[in-house]
């Protein structure tokens, strides 16, 4: 069974999220901004991901749902 992660990291990384529109981050990468250990923000992540928040890019990347990237066509 998992543990359950904790509401402050939820906040933490939603935030992040709401204040930098676009941004685009790898597990690691969150858990550098947001001061968490992996496994919290993998667990956050993949919970903000269930409930719509987030969602993962095909990069492994994630970012805010209804967020289209724009690609450089060159």
């Amino acid at each position: 069974m998992n543990a359950p992660v904790p509401h402050e990291a939820l906040i933490r990384i939603q935030v992040e999220f709401l204040e930098m529109p676009g941004l685009k981050l790898t597990v690691d990468q969150i858990g550098r901004l947001c001061g968490l250990p992996h496994d919290v923000s993998e667990a956050a992540l993949t919970g903000l991901t269930l409930s719509g928040f987030l969602r993962r890019a095909q990069d492994g990347t994630f970012l805010r749902s209804g967020v289209r990237v724009v690609r450089d066509s060159q």
